[in-house]
């Protein structure tokens, strides 16, 4: 980037290392320090602070690590300041120090490194060209190792293996200062033949050289097709059934993994290969899936001799709420990724699901209201929550992320009162899969009257047990709770909802973290073998269902991808993703520029106030530096990403301004263009959560008083609780052995005071560190690998945190 356009660049877009390093320098200079600035500041009209803002400034130094100098530069950013400003009022200052902060780099990346797919045997080259002040040096970094015998600018392997696959970064030296190339992600493809392909041949061509294979398969069992093509950059796949594309994360890898077959699976499967704008398909191929009935002997007259119809719903329908960013009481990390994961394992089993994060109290029960709208007779209804809460009385209670402290059940949602307005609906089955504590709540005294109906098909998953806590692992990763841990692991499995439970709760039993400290409880009702892979057979009622239908189709609409033209001769591309119901992805791309424009990026600003979008985590290089960890890997590449939370608090329709920016070879100013775009109410924004008491059923049932004891209906419910060990039953108090070892928990899932501190230091999450200055930065590293992430994210993201200055 040419130094123009860096002093064009708002404040708001520093890099975190030079904004961190700034606020350093100012907040601990007196004469020539922040101060100092605000007094410049606010004789400028432009970007004029006044006393109360200066006041406001100040008082961050009461706060731990906070900084003044942060809170003055964010308000100068906010009135447009631009780099170029703050560096004319520094020279003006005379605060060389600040100077040497913000100074363009002595070091230009003029060609990044490619992402490449390439075939066993052929010859590997990645390429960085850099410029300095003076000369510069090069090392190659595969993850966190150094390459050995690679200080040029071209990194070659001949012939590359298949161990040779992974990322590759480039470390630019020049003096004391250094910069980073782009990651490039090599995938090897172990082809018998090469396909008449040279081992020079990969420069923009895309061909197929692994095709899928048809295969013939049982309810149950694990379908893997695998298709590969070699190109640079490295190919993009997107798998399709019966002609319409996937929609889970598997779907847009080479190999694609249906852990736990349905006859739903059953049709023709191909891949969609790209590579920039060039497209080609794999061979179409056919997925046979039997019923495991129609096989063994005598398996097929016993179905035909019997009298009793298998289990079948209706509908499936899933309301998963994680609650992590609370106001009023600690942070939680796991619900995150819990809900994450959950939703995609659910979706596999043709489940309807909207997930949705960080709810408060009138958002819950809208949301509640909304879900129980998708119910009907013989639907299969499941709530999953994971987040602060409590019990009192036999009686569960979500917390709100606005709770106040202390929460009454007044401020919460109660679980029982959900459960009796399900079963208003007839359904078929009824599973309440609650990830929070169970601790009685000292500060509420109120005991609900909630008069449960005797039905036989309800089902309740506890995280733990009663008067117990539930814990997330402490890791600087995003790992999953304790209960998700386990549960995901047998979701998928054909068996009857509270088999699976109980084996869930045995896997539970055997992990030495939580041994004596957290252990599931299945509280259950059901009479009959119902399980989550029950087929969907679709009710008499085909008009009320379909309506159901569009009723959650309503909170699934993404907006369709828009080519913008604009008058200098350039076209971006504007794509949107949904990480979850209410969270919007917004990722720009540049499809192509004018051959005079050297600088060219389109970003996306001006959103409605309502969505609170920090201008800091918007029109990021990577989707990791905008929050956007879960989703990175089915995004496409080289875009600016913008990840937008909380769309259920946006009450009008979503505009907002696409701005490009570029410069010519024959001028030197940064030029603007924009235009406005409006994409109406994505996703679950279109049902209004933001309301406040709008049907409320939910709320009418929670705060009636009835005598303490278990709510009336609630008796006939088995207890199953899981012990794998009798001293396994101490509670989970601060004595601990792991905090002899370990550093505390932050932020365990817990309810009113419920905070407990854990760590296994045999885990894979614990912190694995180092603080050399000139290896790869976290903040760039791809969480995405290609088949195996799931396993080695977090191992990967926890044994690179290295810290830049």
């Amino acid at each position: 980037m040419s130094d123009s356009s860096d002093r064009s660049l708002n404040l708001h877009f520093l890099k975190e290392p030079v904004l961190r390093k700034l606020c350093e320098v100012l907040d601990k200079t007196n004469s020539k320090g922040w101060r100092k600035l605000g007094e410049m500041v606010g004789s400028d009209r432009r970007f004029r602070v006044s006393s109360d803002e200066m006041e406001m400034c100040s008082l961050k130094v009461l706060e731990l690590e906070g900084s003044p100098s942060r809170v003055l530069l964010r308000l100068m950013g906010d009135r447009g300041c631009t780099l170029g400003h703050l560096v004319d009022l520094l020279q003006t200052m005379g605060h060389t120090e600040a100077l040497q902060c913000v100074k363009p780099p002595g070091i230009q990346i003029l060609i990044q490194p490619q992402s490449v797919a390439i075939i066993v045997g052929h010859n590997l080259r990645l390429s960085c060209c850099a410029v300095g002040k003076a000369g510069v040096q090069f090392q190659w970094f595969k993850t966190k190792e150094e390459v050995h015998n690679s200080s040029s600018p071209d990194l070659v392997i001949s012939p590359v293996q298949l161990t040779d696959a992974g990322f590759y970064i480039c470390r630019v030296n020049c003096g004391d200062s250094f910069e980073f190339s782009q990651w490039a992600q090599v995938d090897v493809l172990n082809v018998a033949t090469s396909c008449g392909l040279g081992s020079h041949s990969l420069e923009g061509r895309l061909k197929v050289v692994i095709q899928p294979q048809g295969q013939r398969l049982l309810v149950g069992d694990s379908l893997q097709l695998e298709c590969g093509a070699v190109g640079r950059p490295i190919p993009r796949y997107q798998w399709h059934r019966n002609g319409v594309p996937l929609h889970f994360p598997e779907a847009s890898k080479r190999r694609l993994t249906i852990p736990y077959l349905l006859l739903e699976h059953h049709g023709k499967y191909r891949c969609e290969i790209r590579i920039n704008n060039e497209r080609t398909w794999t061979n179409e191929v056919d997925v046979l899936v039997d019923d495991v009935f129609a096989f063994g002997a005598g398996a097929s007259e016993l179905i035909l001799n019997s009298n009793q119809e298998p289990p079948y719903a209706t509908d499936k329908v899933a309301l998963l709420i994680g609650n992590l960013s609370y106001r009023n009481h600690p942070q939680l990390k796991a619900p995150m990724v819990d809900v994450y994961d959950l939703t995609n394992l659910l979706r596999q089993l043709n489940f309807k699901v909207v997930s949705l994060l960080d709810l408060t109290e009138s958002e819950m029960r809208n949301a509640v209201d909304e879900f129980l709208l998708l119910l009907h007779k013989g639907v299969y209804g499941l709530l999953y929550y994971a987040g602060h809460g409590y019990e009192n009385y036999g009686n569960s209670f979500m917390v709100p992320v606005d709770a106040p402290n202390p929460y009454h059940s007044a401020n919460c949602l109660c679980v029982q009162s959900i459960l009796k307005l399900m079963q208003e609906k007839e359904t078929g089955l009824n599973v309440f899969l609650l990830d929070m504590c169970r601790k009685r709540n000292i500060h509420d005294d109120t005991t609900p009257n909630i008069l449960l109906r005797v039905t036989a098909n309800i089902v309740f998953g506890y995280a733990t047990c009663q008067d117990a806590e539930a814990f997330e692992l402490s890791s600087s990763g995003f790992t999953n709770g304790v209960f998700v841990k386990f549960l995901k692991k047998r979701l998928l499995e054909d068996e009857k909802i509270t088999v699976l439970l109980d084996r869930v709760a045995e896997d539970m039993g055997q992990f030495d973290a939580t041994k004596g400290k957290q252990a599931l409880e299945i509280r259950s009702s059901l009479s009959e073998r119902r399980a989550l892979t029950d087929p969907v057979l679709p009710g008499d009622s085909s008009d009320m269902a379909l309506a159901h239908n569009r009723q959650w189709a309503k909170a699934h609409e993404l907006p369709e991808s828009m080519s913008l033209d604009f008058d200098c001769g350039a076209q971006i591309k504007l794509g949107f993703a949904a990480e979850f119901s209410n969270v919007l992805v917004i990722y720009t791309h540049i499809v192509k520029k004018p051959e005079d424009m050297f600088f060219c990026q389109a970003h996306v600003t001006n959103f409605s106030p309502d969505l609170d979008v920090d201008p800091k985590e918007m029109n990021r290089e990577t989707p990791e530096e905008t929050g956007i960890y879960l989703l990175s890997s089915s995004l496409p590449q080289h875009c600016l990403y913008t990840r937008l939370s909380s769309l259920q608090k946006l009450r009008d329709q979503l505009g907002f301004t696409v701005c490009l920016q570029g410069s010519f070879k024959a001028m030197d100013e940064l030029v603007d263009w924009t235009t406005d775009v409006n994409i109406g109410k994505p996703l679950i924004a279109r049902l209004d959560l933001y309301r406040t008491m709008r049907r409320n059923s939910c709320l009418q049932t929670c705060p009636m008083p009835h005598s303490p004891c278990h709510s009336p209906g609630a008796e006939h419910l088995h207890h199953h609780i899981h012990h794998p060990h009798p001293q396994d039953l101490l509670s989970p108090h601060c004595s601990s052995p792991y905090l002899d070892v370990c550093e505390p928990l932050q932020g365990a899932v817990g309810g009113s005071g419920c905070v407990s501190s854990m760590l296994y230091d045999n885990c894979s999450f614990s912190h694995y560190g180092c603080t050399s200055s000139d290896s790869p930065g976290r903040a760039s590293i791809p969480i995405e690998t290609t088949d195996d992430i799931n396993e080695l994210q977090t191992v990967f993201i926890n044994s690179l945190q290295f810290h830049h200055q």
